[in-house]
């Protein structure tokens, strides 16, 4: 009877496998046609993701397999498409170290990956003829449980949609001939994690084409390492962010060493009343949350808000943000913990770009761009994947000036950037994801 129970368990009662390697340390998939590696589960264009099997093709993409054989398993097959296409796999909660071997015995692939929403980990990688090439990354993945409680995030409707609030990790591939060979995913214990706090300019954007700092910035560190927690969400306030009880999933995933960056204030500043302020009530929530991490055994960074795109008359950026930003400061002095002045940065970036470059840092777009808006978008709080990305090499310089144990893990070769001297837009790669939604965040 304990075989028959444990044979239901891990196969179902028509023999299908419910979850890949139920208790296995790494899940192995080997994809397209050829030889099956040892230990891997063999996937194919009909193989559709779905709870019961617990991996697939997933959000009703498509994908080709590839025609002729090569030389060795895994690598001796891929699935491609000339679409962006998404797999998925079944996960509890937790960081997760992914391998992805890319390539062609007899033709040249290109690929971008992405996961869950669009966090970029490879904004674009070239292979030639017979060549094939590993990508490693770590991913975090979660839901909206707080362990060890019966509470949840008081999740906003739109979040029920997202993709990393659910049960399985989700992989983008994109660009213009992305062929996957072999997948392979086992799960880290010992990464340290970096948990990010914040709103709409920090949020993992869901759809095109608004995103912000927090889904480039895995993009930086080294695989095995460093896995980015981007906790943050559109229209929140410090205040709020505390009270829909993200603070407390933050700190229930907290360990030892582990850091806690905090940066808010465009939405804080439209609070008003009684004792509601930058120096007064956002201040103290700012050291509430320090403490906080602190005795988790965290390590707090504060972040300065970053600029909203407005110009003076002589070029300069006008300052928006009130008293937020040095409130920040002067909490980070007093608390002695490490500051990333993203306010300063980022009017240096901005002021650089000027007044019509910003604009490519922005999301700014003409009427019609996107499917379900019709009028212009003319948003100069938050970004396009462009500025997203130089916003998060403003946090990487704060990261080398301010936060030394972090500083240590960031990829070998990584450019010191210069704030003074942003990236031409034409040097920045970014094929579109599929899912497009012009609805401009909350928040500004």
């Amino acid at each position: 009877m304990k075989k028959l129970f444990y044979f239901f368990l891990l196969f179902g009662v028509n023999g299908n496998l419910l979850v890949p390697q139920l208790y296995a340390q790494t899940y192995k998939f080997d994809f397209g046609k050829g030889k099956t590696g040892k230990g891997y589960n063999k996937v194919l264009p009909e193989t559709v993701y779905n709870p019961q099997t617990g991996y697939g093709i997933d959000l009703g993409t498509t994908v080709m397999s590839n025609t002729s054989v090569g030389k060795a398993a895994p690598t001796d097959g891929f699935l491609t498409s000339d679409q962006p296409f998404y797999f998925s796999v079944k996960l509890p909660e937790g960081n997760y170290d992914v391998k992805v071997w890319t390539g062609d015995d007899r033709g040249t692939a290109d690929i971008a990956v992405r996961a869950e929403n669009r966090r970029m980990f490879v904004n674009r990688l070239q292979t030639k003829k017979g060549q094939h090439k590993l990508i490693e990354f770590t991913v975090n993945i979660r839901d909206s449980l707080i362990a060890g409680t019966n509470k949840k995030i008081r999740l906003k409707p739109r979040e029920y949609a997202y993709l990393h609030w659910d049960d399985k990790l989700t992989l983008e591939f994109n660009s213009t001939s992305p062929k996957v060979n072999a997948i392979e995913i086992t799960p880290n214990k010992k990464a340290v994690s970096v948990f990010l706090a914040g709103n709409s300019t920090v949020v993992d954007g869901a759809s095109e084409p608004y995103s912000a700092w927090g889904q480039m910035f895995p993009y930086f560190f080294q695989p095995g390492k460093v896995a980015i927690v981007n906790l943050a969400e559109s229209g929140e306030t410090l205040s709020s962010f505390i009270g829909a009880r993200r603070f407390e999933k933050l700190l229930s995933l907290m360990k030892p060493g582990d850091y806690a960056f905090v940066e808010f204030g465009h939405n804080d500043q439209k609070q008003k009343g009684q004792g509601i302020g930058a120096f007064t009530s956002y201040k103290k929530d700012l050291e509430y949350f320090i403490d906080a991490v602190k005795k988790k055994g965290g390590i707090p960074v504060v972040v300065t808000s970053v600029q909203r795109r407005r110009f003076d008359s002589s070029g300069r950026i006008v300052e928006t943000l009130g008293d937020y930003p040095a409130a920040g400061r002067l909490t980070a002095k007093e608390k002695g913990v490490a500051l990333i002045d993203l306010n300063a940065l980022s009017k240096t970036m901005f002021e650089a770009m000027g007044e019509q470059g910003s604009l490519l840092a922005f999301a700014h777009f003409p009427a019609g761009a996107f499917p379900n808006r019709k009028e212009a978008i003319a948003d100069n709080t938050h970004f396009r994947p462009f500025g997203a990305y130089e916003v998060a090499k403003l946090i990487l310089s704060g990261v080398r000036k301010s936060v030394p144990g972090l500083a240590q893990f960031i990829k070998p070769g990584e450019p010191v950037f210069d704030p003074a001297r942003p990236d031409a837009y034409s040097s920045f790669y970014w094929p579109q994801s599929p899912g497009k939604d012009a609805t401009k965040p909350d928040g500004n």
